[in-house]
């Protein structure tokens, strides 16, 4: 059990790092077993697809982020300022180790395959309505409160998000991270923050 559980987590750290460092659509099945240094068996062991292996890989980096996202907003102050600094300093780090700012591994997915396979594509969006799920509870929060003057949460929640998004493109086209900086003072302006 444990070597064959180990070949699992060898083909899908492989197929991550190779997802993010250059997409979906041109890796082959033996590319991924020569990075994992796994024989190709071991990947139809596992996987019954090259499409399988992307919604699992897709699904345990959400397992992730949602345990860091839960972790930062259901912190005490500004969570929504948290959440962005520690994205920022995400893609710093990612591009320190490879030399390029990485992106958001949905946003590159969802711009590479969302007209192409519907089971990523609506894996995908419910991501991105769980972060949007996610953001909206701090929103409507701060909005109880008084700390911002949006009327619809779940409208103002979907912004921040996709603005997060957009910042974490523009960071990877520019190979940049700084053009995460403004996340925070953009987000204060979208939701009508009053006070410091």
């Amino acid at each position: 059990m444990g070597r064959t559980s180990d070949a699992r987590q060898k083909i899908l750290g492989a197929a991550r790092s190779l997802i993010e460092a250059r997409g979906y659509t041109a890796l082959g099945v033996a590319e991924i077993c020569k990075a994992a240094g796994v024989p190709k068996g071991s990947f139809y062991y596992f996987f019954e697809s090259k499409e399988a292996l992307a919604l699992t890989v897709v699904d345990e980096h959400w397992a992730a982020q949602q345990r860091d996202w839960a972790r930062i907003l259901g912190g005490a102050a500004q969570p929504l300022r948290r959440l962005f600094e520690e994205t920022e300093a995400g893609q710093r780090a990612g591009q320190e180790g490879c030399g390029t700012v990485s992106g958001c591994l949905f946003g590159n997915l969802t711009l590479e395959l969302s007209n192409q396979t519907e089971a990523v594509r609506g894996r995908l969006q419910e991501i991105f309505d769980a972060q949007v799920d996610m953001v909206e509870a701090v929103v409507a929060e701060a909005q109880g409160r008084g700390d911002v003057s949006v009327t619809d949460t779940r409208e103002a929640a979907r912004a921040v998000v996709a603005q997060l998004e957009g910042q974490v493109m523009f960071a990877k086209l520019y190979n940049n991270t700084s053009r995460l900086s403004p996340l925070w003072q953009n987000c204060r302006a979208l939701l009508g923050a009053t006070g410091s």
